[in-house]
């Protein structure tokens, strides 16, 4: 893993995607000389290049530049066409309108057959190198307790990848809630276990810190050597992009290297948001026009359902959404979550819910400056009340602007518990800790992702 303007980027994954556009460079490049493509030489360069970006850019929107495709050939098979069908179909439009610029007729066909087969070579061959240990980072977990456990049971989750987890040291303690034959008991010496698994990582998982319980000068000795010694917090959040509740406390909150705000990030992120918003009203105005038409012609009501939302810093603001439930879904006027297949939206409000239409209007609070397009999600004041008495460092996500999409909502399922909450909160730490424009872009390509694929709709 690297980190990337505060965020961690798999050196795996990265490898791949730039091999990967060379791949389609070439490809390009190659069809265009085999059906005798004559051009200038300013668009024999950026034509394989257009190209290129736009099968990178799709490839990206459906997760194959994740880990979610390694989950099985199935998985991989499905990112792969339905990426292709796409770039295809579009690559195809733009040929029609713009034939000097895009490939089209044979030479369209053969660099996307040929892309495609070498992107199912490349993954094929990936998934057997990532299952050989040679290549994969050795790390030595203190601790046999509850949180070496949460390690124990993201390797099982495949979310280590990249690491060989050698096992487990004890450190005296009592309890181990780690699988036995995982557990490292013939030394209690770190320098020893070092040398022998030739260890590159140590993460310390241990809750009690005090009384001799951290060996400190064995670590600072591993340290100098060139070991890396990371605690929980900071492992979660690189490998799971989330900061673990049960893991992190104040003081670590106050001393890490994040959470802070800035003049030139906010003027920045308002630039961006202005901009974006204008193009976005401009363009989607027809669509928008139409579902207020559908909206109307199916139900009585309002058009725009408003509510209140509570925005950065606590302020509390009215949120713009088109109506997707008939007008008495809260009859006794008491809030409800949303529940799956929720049988209080309308037939247009299922399907504007899916394709995420219902959240258009918001781009109107955006312009306003009431909410950013990337940021935690925006609650109701009723339950932000609710869960900030339950939850530990709640208000926390409220340091930054709300967002139409986010970090939790791209990772993690509609929310509609107390539980769920608790589980969003901690990848909007991990936002609120590591915001910058470049995270806001990877979140907007992912919400890409998750419309075309339909994750999270209720």
């Amino acid at each position: 893993m690297i980190r990337f303007f505060r965020h961690y980027i798999s050196l795996s994954m990265l490898f791949l995607t730039v091999l990967e556009f060379l791949v389609f460079y070439f490809a390009s490049d190659f069809s265009a000389q085999r059906h005798g493509s004559v051009l200038p030489i300013k668009v024999a360069l950026y034509k394989p290049l257009l190209f290129a970006a736009v099968l990178t850019l799709h490839s990206s929107m459906f997760d194959l530049y994740g880990w979610a495709w390694t989950t099985g050939l199935r998985s991989l098979f499905f990112r792969i066409f339905g990426s292709f069908s796409v770039s295809g179909l579009l690559l195809y439009a733009g040929s029609l309108a713009l034939p000097e610029v895009f490939a089209h007729g044979g030479e369209l066909v053969s660099a996307v057959v040929i892309s495609m087969l070498s992107v199912i070579l490349i993954r094929l061959m990936f998934i057997e190198w990532d299952r050989v240990d040679l290549f994969k980072k050795r790390v030595l977990v203190l601790g046999t307790g509850s949180r070496a456990a949460k390690i124990e049971e993201l390797a099982s989750q495949g979310e280590t990848q990249g690491l060989n987890i050698i096992g487990y040291l004890p450190m005296g303690s009592i309890h181990s809630y780690v699988p036995r034959e995982r557990v490292l008991t013939d030394t209690d010496n770190i320098r020893d276990l070092v040398e022998q698994f030739g260890v590159d990582e140590i993460v310390v998982a241990i809750r009690e810190r005090r009384g001799g319980g951290l060996p400190v000068a064995e670590l600072l000795k591993c340290k100098l050597r060139g070991v890396s010694v990371l605690d929980l917090p900071t492992f979660f959040e690189r490998q799971t992009g989330i900061l673990p509740l049960e893991a992190i406390n104040a003081s670590w909150m106050i001393f890490s290297d994040g959470f802070t705000q800035g003049m030139s990030r906010d003027v920045v992120k308002r630039v961006f948001d202005m901009v974006v918003s204008s193009i976005v009203l401009l363009v989607t105005l027809p669509m928008m026009l139409l579902t207020g038409l559908l909206i109307r012609m199916e139900s009585r009501g309002p058009i725009f359902y408003t509510q209140e939302r509570v925005g950065q810093y606590g302020k509390n603001f009215t949120i713009f959404k088109f109506r997707s439930m008939y007008t008495d879904a809260e009859k006794d006027g008491r809030p409800v979550w949303a529940l799956h297949k929720d049988d209080r939206t309308t037939g247009v409000g299922r399907l504007i819910r899916r394709l995420r239409i219902d959240e258009l209007p918001q781009t109107i609070n955006v312009f306003f400056g009431h909410m950013s397009f990337v940021g935690p999600r925006p609650e109701r004041p009723y339950f932000v009340d609710e869960l900030a008495a339950q939850i530990p460092y709640f208000h926390a996500r409220h340091s930054v602007k709300p967002g139409i999409t986010g970090w939790a909502q791209v990772k993690f399922p509609y929310g509609a518990s107390v539980e769920d909450a608790m589980s969003k909160l901690q990848y909007d730490l991990y936002y609120v800790k590591n915001h910058s424009l470049f995270l806001d872009l990877m979140i907007l390509l992912q919400t890409a992702q998750v419309v075309v694929l339909g994750k999270g709709v209720r």
